[in-house]
């Protein structure tokens, strides 16, 4: 693995966007525990796009018009459903002092949903990582599966961190209603920011 790949790759999970912003949230509203399964469903939701692009679906969204909208607009879509659920007191900061297995399926199955609506991932295996495999690599399905693995463990500890560190100021920020109120406004206003972001993108 070379370093240019391992630095672009820290900086491209490290940056804020959905998936970080949802186990944060999942961390604040409902612990340590919480937060790390946030991160590993988000991780998941990496695995179809690798799937995707390992079959050339990814191709065919990278450069048709229409797929790749009608993946886009369903993200935003659900960015700002969460963004809804964040203001109603039922999504992201949905405060639980014990999660039931219910909730536990809720967080994996949002933190899944989160990255799988996100085509730019999928262009990130086609685009992206095919400049870190050698021309002359014999096999190179080998080659992407390494930095694929690599790409989604660095998801998996970072946003773990995040979680955890959230989880970690998570009685100051509940003990508070105002500050819980101003929370749950910030992060519906960053899903809708995100959404907005991705509503513009284009291929």
């Amino acid at each position: 693995m070379s370093i240019e790949f391992f630095i672009t790759t820290f900086i491209i999970v490290a940056s804020p966007g959905t998936g970080a912003l949802f186990t944060i949230g999942a961390g604040l509203s409902r612990g340590g525990r919480a937060g790390v399964l946030a991160a590993f469903a988000a991780t998941l939701g990496i695995v179809p796009h690798l799937v995707a692009a390992l079959t050339g679906l990814a191709a065919l969204l990278h450069t048709s018009a229409l797929a790749f909208e009608i993946v886009k607009y369903a993200g935003v879509a659900y960015l700002l459903y969460m963004a809804w659920g964040t203001l109603r007191e039922h999504g992201a900061l949905k405060v639980e002092e014990n999660p039931d297995v219910r909730s536990t399926l809720q967080v994996i199955s949002d933190g899944i949903l989160i990255n799988l609506l996100n085509p730019k991932l999928s262009i990130f295996f086609v685009a992206f990582l095919p400049q870190f495999i050698a021309a002359n690599e014999p096999h190179v399905v080998a080659r992407m599966l390494e930095l694929s693995g690599i790409f989604m463990l660095v998801t998996f500890v970072i946003f773990s961190i995040y979680g955890l560190a959230a989880a970690a100021m998570r009685d100051r920020v509940i003990g508070s209603p105002r500050v819980m109120r101003w929370m749950r406004r910030t992060f519906a206003a960053a899903f809708v920011a995100l959404g907005a972001r991705l509503a513009v993108q284009q291929q």
